[in-house]
């Protein structure tokens, strides 16, 4: 092909020096058109700008007003100097903006695309970031050989080529066996540039072959005139930004998949086998794409038939909180089993969260439910502790038996609160009640330990047959109703799970209808994180829904 690129017939190229002349007239041209009278029009308003900022006046004369496109760099790696000079004048000619380099060989190329070490000096050259490698499939690794004559004479550096394509310098010196290790050792080495390969006519089957390896595109030099390689550079280098965004995207969507299973598997699988309870539960995290967030919960059934139930919020909504809220629910879980519970543990349980915590100013609230073992018969009474009961024998464990399987029987709990909203007691007529707070305690993190009002007292309470117990987080009651900055609240709650309760849902219908009355109320998803735990006594096996 000419190394014009203009189609014109073979001889007709212009004479040595002809690239200079042409990019001369090129800017004369510019020159020319830049020195026309430009068209009258209405001056516009000036646009202001910001305060101490000068106003930029017209570009100076002879600069473009919008900067051009930076050209794209290639780096060429091509053993044989007359075919590097044939790539530089095809390009050039095709009218495309391009920057080529060239190197003799791949150990050269190599070292051009490393990247600079980390301690090169301030304002010391960094190397050149190229977008595009043209790697000639038969160029050596090592040192080039001597470029062989032309049978017109003309030698490298002559950019006029003897006929329209590129012509093949090394005639009869074929691929190598390995043709492709050249290319594998780019591509490790270079592994975020566009690589466009050439091969002679017998090398086409190379050439897909090397498009499989993860080359861009590939070219049969004979075949190639300038338009044509100029826009299978700009296709490389476009396909490469393509497959690099795919990448990422499947990475990220690994990654998202992997912080799914774990963050599925950090929830709490409930230990309440024996307990003849029903758990249901419900976590919405305030995260969008997040499965845990700052709130956590908890329940699990001791040897000795107490059942420990717990609920709590991290302030945050962030990874660091929800970090914060597995370690805390951790923690109460050994705690648990490891025999402490009431204000030790919660003491306890304070000094994990000091030491885990990321700043002072992190606190969580935390609600704590022990129901005692109904078949013990020192049950403590609603205002205090009973003695043991009278009667022994068989005689009085019949009775006790009797009572329990009548579902007479009123089972005893305590109920410890750290700045946690309190729970709602279901009633079998409907009405659900707020438990007192009267006992309430701080949010742990908010006072130190040794002093005196970090204290959480027990709060006694009377369960009678048929009771249900909802505790949830904040987040459920701090959605807004409508427009205005009306919150929901606890009596608002109570108000709505008892409708929901006349309408006969129970269970997780109850809850799931509840949560989606009050994002319904806020107007749309809830930003808080939000969970829900309903407990009741269940005669039938554990239900956990």
């Amino acid at each position: 092909m000419p190394a014009t690129g203009d189609g014109r017939a073979p001889g007709a190229g212009d004479p040595p020096g002809a690239l200079t002349g042409a990019r001369d007239g090129r800017a004369r041209s510019r020159t020319v058109r830049e020195e026309r009278p430009a068209p009258t029009t209405v001056a516009a308003a000036p646009i202001p700008h910001p305060r101490g900022t000068p106003a930029q006046d017209s570009a100076p004369a002879g600069r473009p007003a919008a900067a051009e496109a930076a050209p794209l760099k290639v780096l060429v790696i091509e053993d044989d100097a007359s075919d590097a000079e044939l790539i530089k004048a095809a390009v050039a000619g095709s009218g495309a903006s391009f920057e080529i380099h060239w190197a003799h060989s791949l150990d050269h190329a190599v070292d051009l695309l490393a990247p600079p070490p980390p301690w090169t000096r301030r304002g010391r050259t960094r190397g050149t970031d190229f977008g595009c490698v043209l790697l000639d499939l038969a160029a050596p690794t090592g040192r080039p050989a001597l470029a062989p004559a032309r049978p017109d004479g003309t030698g490298p550096g002559h950019d006029r080529p003897e006929h329209g394509h590129l012509a093949t310098a090394r005639a009869g010196a074929g691929e190598s066996a390995d043709g492709l290790d050249g290319l594998r050792e780019l591509l490790r080495r270079a592994p975020q540039t566009a690589v466009v390969v050439l091969t002679d006519a017998a090398g086409a089957e190379l050439g897909a072959a090397a498009v499989a390896a993860g080359a861009q595109d590939f070219l049969i030099k004979h075949e190639t005139n300038g338009p044509l390689l100029a826009r299978a550079l700009r296709y490389a280098v476009e396909r490469k930004r393509a497959d690099e965004s795919q990448r990422r995207l499947v990475e990220a969507e690994l990654r998202g998949q992997e912080n799914a299973r774990l963050q599925r598997h950090l929830l709490p699988t409930p230990l309440l086998d024996g307990a003849g309870l029903a758990f249901t539960r419900r976590y919405r995290p305030g995260r969008r794409r997040a499965l845990l967030g700052g709130d956590f919960y908890d329940a699990v059934r001791t040897d000795d038939g107490t059942v420990h139930v717990v609920i709590g919020d991290v302030c945050g909504h962030g990874p660091d909180e929800a970090a914060l809220g597995v370690a805390l629910r951790i923690a109460w879980r050994t705690l648990v089993f490891a025999g402490l519970t009431g204000e030790e543990l919660l003491t306890t349980l304070q000094h994990v969260l000091e030491h885990e915590r990321r700043s002072d100013e992190i606190f969580a609230t935390l609600c704590m439910l022990v129901i005692e073992p109904g078949d013990d018969p020192s049950v403590p009474t609603a205002t205090g502790t009973a003695s043991p009961s009278a009667g022994t024998g068989t005689g009085a464990d019949r009775g006790t038996k009797a009572a329990r399987a009548a579902g007479a029987g009123v089972e005893h709990a305590r109920l410890y609160l750290a700045g946690h909203p309190v729970p709602l007691l279901l009633g079998p007529d409907h009405t659900p009640e707020l438990l007192p707070a009267g006992q309430a305690g701080p949010a742990l993190g908010l006072l130190p330990c040794d002093d005196c009002e970090a204290a959480w007292p027990a709060q006694r309470l009377e369960l009678r047959p048929g009771w249900r117990l909802l505790l949830y987080t904040d987040g459920l009651v701090e959605g807004r109703i409508g427009a205005g900055s009306r919150r929901l609240g606890q009596d608002g709650l109570a108000e709505l799970i008892g409708d929901h309760q006349a309408a006969g849902l129970t269970r997780g219908r109850l809850v799931d209808s509840a949560i989606a009355e009050v994002e319904e109320l806020n107007g749309g998803a809830l930003t808080d994180d939000v969970a829900v735990l309903l407990l009741e006594r269940n005669p039938a096996p554990l239900i956990l829904g």
